[in-house]
């Protein structure tokens, strides 16, 4: 029998590992993360109950996650389901509104600025980082407190100055980036199809 060519071996294992390593943050997501996974579906039906609405942001992949879960809202998870749109935004897709923030008054304040201009008390803020210390992530949340609104942070390494300025913190226990935002979007469908459900199913 031919061996493999080493090439194939080490792509077989890198693929092989990534796929450990991702399953097996998401087993810790299992046994560390479901109290406050629980929690933040509490909080999105009581806000979307009480006819409030839904805040996202982050930067880079986490832009894209944001982006990602508020359409899931908007337009639906589970297609079975006949339901109105869920009212949800995305700070992150406005490309005049982030450049002309980013020209005018800074980047670290995009998100703050658009929380200040579209938040109102009892809506949520959703901000996404993998590291916790992103400053205009960190600036809409101080923002959002200060209009009284609710607060819920998807972090990863050890939380960073986010898991302080929030009423909650979903910590995925990785140090890995990739592994972080594997675990924010699944957290993120995981909480988003249990409100959907229990509001319309």
């Amino acid at each position: 029998m031919a061996h493999l060519p080493l090439t194939l071996v080490y792509r077989q294992k890198f693929v092989l590992d990534s796929l450990k390593e991702s399953a097996d943050t998401k087993t810790k997501i299992a046994v560390e993360c479901v109290p406050q996974i629980l929690k933040a579906i509490d909080l999105l039906i009581d806000a979307l109950n009480k006819k409030k609405k839904i805040l996202l942001c982050g930067n880079g992949g986490s832009a894209a996650d944001a982006q990602h879960l508020a359409t899931e809202f908007v337009i639906r998870l589970n297609p079975q389901l006949q339901r109105p749109g869920l009212p949800a935004i995305a700070l992150t897709t406005d490309s005049s509104a982030l450049t002309a923030g980013s020209n005018d008054i800074g980047f670290e304040n995009v998100f703050a600025r658009a929380v200040e201009a579209l938040g109102v008390e009892g809506d949520v803020l959703i901000g996404i980082s993998t590291s916790g210390n992103s400053e205009n992530v960190n600036r809409a949340f101080q923002k959002a407190r200060e209009k009284k609104m609710v607060t819920i942070a998807l972090l990863g390494k050890d939380g960073g100055e986010s898991k302080d300025l929030v009423d909650l913190a979903i910590i995925v226990p990785s140090n890995d980036t990739q592994r972080i935002q594997e675990g924010h979007i699944t957290i993120g469908h995981i909480i988003f199809q249990e409100v959907e459900q229990e509001l319309y199913g």
